[in-house]
Formats: C-alpha cells, sequence, structure tokens
C-alpha cells in the first residue's frame, strides 16, 4: 500500500537515456508548426524571413551555450548524425594518403568505451583503409592526455573523445587533450551529448575544433542536435556527407526542422541559465543515492572514478544479484542496465567490461541519471525499494550465502557435468 510519502510512480531515474520537453521549451516550438511554418531557404517572402530569423536566434542560443560564434554552429538531426559528419567528414577531409595506394590513409585516435555513434563510423574507417587506434581506459574510466600523447603518429589526423561518458558520467580531461592536439596540429573532436547543457562549456579555452550536442539530452526535442565547426585558428574544413541544397555552409544539406531547431535553441538558453543550480541539487541527491544504497548493502560497487564524474548520473553493480531480475523488481524506477542505445542486447555492458568489471557484476548494474524534476521523496523512495529488492534476491543466492561464510569464491572448483 502506498504510504503518504510515496511519490507518484513509475519514477524516471534515466534521464541519460532522453529527457522530458520542458514546457516552455514546447510553448517556444508551437507557433513554428501551424503560424510561422516557412521554409527558412525562402528568401523572396515574409514567410521564409520569419522561419529564418527563428533559425538564426536559436543559432546564437546554442552558440552562447558553448563560448562560440554563431557561424560555427551547424544543425543537424542529433547528436549521431553530428558525430558521422565530425569524424568521417575530418577522415575524408584530411586524409594523407589516397585510397588504395597500399598506405594508410590517416590515422585516427578514439577510445574503447565511447558511444557506437562514434565507435561505428570509426570502424567502418577502419575498413576502408584509415588506421585507427583504440585507447583502453583504465579501472576509473579516463582517458588521460598522456594516454593520448603516447598514442599520437606523424600521421595522425584526428582525435575524437568524448567529454562525459553515457554509461558511468566519467569526465576526460578535454581541455588538456584539446591543448595537446592544437599543438600537433591534429583535429580534435568531442561528443559532448551527455555534457552540453549541464556543464560549463567553452569551445575556445577547451580548445575543441568539433564539438556534438543534442536537444533531447538537455529537456529538448528529439531529432535534433547541432554541430560546432571551428572558423578561425584553425579553419576547419569538412567533406560533407549528404549532398543536396547546400544548406548549414554546406556541411549538412536538407530543408531545416525549424521547430525542432527552435526548441534546440531555448533548451540551450534554459540550460545556461539555469546550470549551476540544477547541477548543485542533482549533486546532492546523487550522494544521497549512493551513499546510502553503499552503505546499506554490501558487495555493491560505484562504476567509474568516484570524482571525476557529471552530478546527475550514477552506476552501481551490486555483486550476487542477476540484472534482469534486480531491473523486475524494479519496474517502479525507470532506469537502465547499459546505454539506451544498446540495452536491448543481453550482452553485459561493453563500457563497464572494458573498464575491468567482470561479467556477473556488469550484468547486475544500474544506471540511474537523476533530471531538472527529480525530487528527494522520489530518491529516497528508490533507496528504499533497490535495497529491499537486492536483499530479497540475494536471499534466493546460495552464492551470497558461501560469500557470507568467508567463501572466497573465486577459488572455487566448480564441477562440470
Amino acid at each position: 500500500m502506498a504510504t503518504p510519502n510515496t511519490p507518484r510512480l513509475p519514477i524516471y531515474l534515466d534521464h541519460a537515456a532522453t529527457t522530458p520537453c520542458d514546457p516552455r521549451v514546447v510553448e517556444a516550438m508551437l507557433p513554428y508548426f501551424t503560424e510561422f511554418f516557412g521554409n527558412p531557404g525562402s528568401r523572396n517572402h515574409q514567410f521564409g524571413w520569419k522561419a529564418e530569423e527563428a533559425v538564426d536566434k536559436a543559432r546564437e542560443q546554442v552558440a552562447a551555450l558553448i563560448g562560440a560564434n554563431e557561424k560555427e554552429v551547424v544543425f543537424t538531426s542529433g547528436s549521431t548524425e553530428s558525430n558521422n559528419i565530425a569524424v568521417r567528414g575530418a577522415a575524408l577531409m584530411y586524409e594523407k594518403a589516397p585510397a588504395n595506394s597500399g598506405k594508410p590513409r590517416g590515422h585516427i585516435i578514439t577510445q574503447l568505451i565511447e558511444h557506437k555513434a562514434v565507435l561505428d563510423p570509426c570502424k567502418r574507417l577502419q575498413k576502408e583503409g584509415f588506421d585507427v587506434t583504440f585507447l583502453e581506459p583504465p579501472k576509473d574510466g579516463i582517458i588521460t592526455a598522456d594516454m593520448v600523447k603516447a598514442a599520437i603518429r606523424e600521421d595522425t589526423i584526428l582525435v575524437t573523445l568524448m567529454w562525459a561518458n553515457n554509461e558511468i558520467g566519467v569526465i576526460n580531461p578535454v581541455r588538456e587533450i584539446g591543448a595537446l592536439c592544437k599543438s600537433r596540429d591534429i583535429i580534435f573532436h568531442t561528443d559532448a551529448t551527455q555534457w552540453a547543457g549541464k556543464m560549463p562549456t567553452d569551445v575556445e579555452k577547451d580548445n575543441i575544433d568539433l564539438l556534438s550536442l543534442s536537444a533531447h539530452k538537455m529537456y529538448g526535442p528529439k531529432g535534433v542536435g547541432a554541430l560546432y565547426v571551428r572558423r578561425r585558428k584553425p579553419r576547419v574544413r569538412l567533406t560533407s556527407l549528404v549532398d543536396g541544397g547546400g544548406q548549414e555552409r554546406g556541411f549538412r544539406s536538407g530543408t531545416l526542422n525549424v521547430t525542432g531547431i527552435v526548441g534546440l535553441g531555448k533548451a540551450a538558453e534554459i540550460a545556461m541559465r539555469e546550470m549551476d543550480q540544477d547541477g548543485a541539487r542533482l549533486l546532492k541527491l546523487r550522494k544521497k543515492l549512493e551513499e546510502t544504497i553503499v552503505s546499506q548493502l554490501d558487495s555493491t560497487q560505484i562504476n567509474g572514478h568516484r570524482e571525476k564524474r557529471l552530478p546527475h548520473l550514477t552506476n552501481i553493480s551490486f555483486g550476487f544479484v542477476e540484472g534482469e531480475s534486480l531491473m523486475m523488481a524494479c519496474k517502479e524506477i525507470a532506469c537502465s542496465s547499459g546505454s539506451a542505445c544498446t540495452s536491448a542486447s543481453l550482452e553485459p555492458s561493453y563500457v563497464l567490461k572494458s573498464i575491468g568489471v567482470g561479467d556477473e557484476l556488469a550484468h547486475s548494474s544500474l544506471r540511474l541519471s537523476l533530471g531538472r524534476w527529480t525530487t528527494e521523496e522520489q530518491i529516497d523512495y528508490t533507496i528504499a525499494k533497490v535495497v529491499s529488492a537486492v536483499r530479497k534476491l540475494r536471499e534466493l543466492s546460495p552464492l551470497y550465502d558461501m560469500h557470507k561464510e568467508g567463501i572466497d569464491l573465486s577459488k572455487v572448483e566448480w564441477a562440470h557435468h
């Protein structure tokens, strides 16, 4: 039975997968569906001018969020497209040797725990004759500038590393890595999908050449995002992947999604204004969530660096518990066991495996990501629910009994029938 303190169920703690659209964003978008419906490419009447004006304003709002010039903002359908344009576009523009010359076409550096939207374009480029180094992250999940430095070669043309990881929330030292790339004349791209709109960004000070972001990760609509492309010192050029009307400086042809772009602009403006207070509040709630769960349950670990991570995201592994059973036992709480894009597979998370989390623990991990409307009551309910679910599931586990008796399970020899 619901106690007076039970919040409305289900509780949404999967903000790293997507965020609800802020009502202020929806309000800004509405007139552009029916009233100001013009094509911004229509330069000879008021309907087109009105749409173009809205797009220009949104471009300024997104540029302000990341410290860029509005002319450096290219609108896309989201981070997956932005990542593809950045990674493929830069590789094809700056290749060192032509295809089929027998020499590598160029060298790219990334890491094993990037999002698939960077890993897959890199793997495709590998098949097409580029050399790719996939850096292995240490246990804390952070790639250092020294690791990048050690991997750089004469023919390195691109380094692509995410700012913050989508599963464990750890933050890479982007500014130092960017400075290193700058000193070697190497293009530096960062996938800032989980970072942008939540943490302060300045593409100049952070030494970034290309940056991907998505509206739906910061309380904007789905299906729209942006790519920052540096215009000076150095001027970054990209080979376009979509040909057509030459919109977006030729980087991304196609009629602009005006309503979505207006929403992205408004979301960026709100994020910029409320980022500090949101971050401080969410950090307090996340710490309460983690500390209480870990203090009440043994054989529990928080994955990734304890300090250098996003304020609103945690990834916790529970020993002696089967992950799917845990998800079922906590079905009033919307969370995930991996990233939204890969959780359809029952494989343990490749991110957790890459930082040395064993299969068993990787399978029993929950990613809990908090958001703008997460309340303390919701966190209290989640703590109580997760703790009781883990305790119940462990009661059914003979391995947990052996562990409590002090038996070292790694030394047990299991009989095979």
